[in-house]
């Protein structure tokens, strides 16, 4: 699940869609090193994860196999399978640190993709095509191009002797872009001492090209919202259309999503949101840049709030927001309502109680016959985690090395990654990829998924770099 942050970062800064030109400068030059990527990310394109007919589990064994080619002992590398999705299995590795009081690091991605109908696509989606600047094939950026970097990273980091002072997990997992069954989720919860870590690297954040192929900003996101459907339900013995009563479930639902509507949850700052407006201030329009001022100093700034919150996405980054989405009444033309459903979706702020949203909803609902229910078991909820000096330092520093002068915004993530478990485990998960790519979205979760070929080996050569900082050692 990747860009979330670009939308609002391009409308802001009046940057046109380069949706139709599939077209990208080239780098102008390929090391050696990154035809052997090329070679590992082709590979893992080119197996097919969609949950419908693909294999994780192969994938997890191509890019274990990648390792021990590398060097690395069978007992450093784990292919962890859940008996009853054994398709959809994990890998785990770890290169051991010199120094056992140091707490690991963790990479994570996920190697499942959204499905692909070769009827639809332009290309093959399960061929790794090179063409105007771009690769071409699903999960050519969501998520195998973070995954085959961090598996590259290993193999790297193994051949150089490289010898870092923490221990470097890396888990590819599973489950990231359906409903069911998650890799990391059953990692933290059944193999914690695989992948325990004292923070984590994720997907979730990205960066923005302007339409001249420039960065414009580097997202690192810290925190997501929580995502809960709410099943509203009012039920009625029913009748005779002919003769209405007073009690009405079509009436009822409808008034209690009025209130529902027309409620706005608090705003909140965390360190992502507050560092977000306080970079952007720089990056807007007068008017702007001074209600963003005046919301950092206060969040509850009524004339602030006001221009910054008409925009949906700012709004969404500073509140929960509740909205329907599904409603359902009625079984006949000609008889009175036996029951009445709406689907009211939330997207909580990190660190909120399911359960106090809960309550807030039953309270607005105002009516003792409209029940309100989880619709689904509720998602982990946990604090977003701090963009503390030690995380943000080298961030900065490998990002200068490549984009200098670019600025670097924090984001919360609106939408959700396999972080919302990670983060919830105790472990703080941010997002950082160091991928460029236009504000179009570049096809992720659509047809004819690319990626630029320059922001793929820069990003690797980012991530690389940002992991041995991290890691300490030499």
């Amino acid at each position: 699940m990747r860009m979330v942050g670009w939308m609002t970062t391009a409308a802001l800064l009046a940057l046109p869609v380069m949706a139709s030109a599939q077209t990208a400068t080239p780098p102008a030059n390929v090391r050696p090193d990154q035809l052997k990527f090329r070679d590992l990310y082709k590979e893992l394109v080119e197996i097919n994860t969609t949950l419908s007919v693909g294999s994780c589990t192969t994938a997890a064994e191509a890019m274990g196999a990648r390792l021990k080619a590398a060097g690395y002992p069978d007992a450093d590398i784990q292919i962890v399978v859940e008996p009853k999705h054994p398709r959809e299995g994990s890998l785990v590795a770890i290169l051991h640190g010199s120094d056992p009081k140091a707490k690991p690091m963790l990479l994570l991605a996920h190697i499942d993709v959204v499905e692909a109908n070769r009827a639809d696509w332009t290309r093959d989606p399960f061929k790794l095509i090179e063409e105007n600047g771009y690769f071409f094939g699903r999960g050519t950026s969501d998520d195998k191009a973070q995954a085959a970097i961090w598996a590259d990273s290993m193999v790297r980091l193994k051949q150089e002797g490289f010898k870092p002072r923490r221990d470097i997990k890396m888990a590819l997992t599973c489950g990231e872009e359906s409903e069911g069954y998650n890799g990391i989720e059953d990692l933290v919860k059944n193999h914690r001492a695989l992948v325990d870590a004292e923070f984590a690297l994720n997907e979730g954040a990205d960066g923005l090209l302007d339409e001249n192929d420039k960065p414009v900003v580097l997202e690192v996101q810290a925190g997501e919202k929580v995502y809960q459907d709410f099943t509203l339900t009012v039920t009625n013995p029913g009748g005779h259309s002919s003769r209405p009563g007073p009690d009405n479930a079509i009436y009822q639902l409808s008034a209690a999503l009025d209130r529902i509507g027309a409620y706005r949850f608090p705003t909140r700052f965390n360190d992502a949101t507050r560092g977000y407006f306080t970079v952007m201030q720089g990056r807007v329009p007068a008017e702007t840049a001074a209600a963003m001022k005046a919301l950092v100093a206060n969040v509850e700034d009524p004339a602030a709030l006001k221009v910054v919150t008409a925009d949906p996405m700012w709004n969404s980054m500073l509140r929960t927001t509740c909205v329907a989405t599904m409603v359902s009444a009625g079984h006949a033309p000609n008889a009175l309502p036996q029951r009445a459903t709406a689907n009211v979706n939330c997207r909580i702020l990190p660190g909120t109680p399911v359960e106090e949203v809960k309550a807030r909803l039953t309270e607005l609902a105002g009516d003792p016959a409209v029940a309100v229910t989880l619709a689904h078991e509720s998602k982990p909820a946990s604090p977003p985690p701090p963009l503390t000096p030690a995380i943000m330092g080298p961030i900065n520093k490998e990002a200068a090395k490549l984009w200098p002068g670019v600025p670097i915004v924090p984001i919360l993530l609106t939408g959700a990654t396999d972080g919302v478990h990670t983060n919830a485990a105790g472990i703080p998960t941010y997002g950082v990829s160091g991928l460029f790519g236009g504000s179009d979205g570049d096809g992720i979760h659509g047809l004819n998924e690319r990626i630029r070929v320059k922001s793929l080996y820069d990003g690797r050569d980012f991530l690389f770099g940002l992991i041995k900082d991290y890691a300490g050692g030499k």
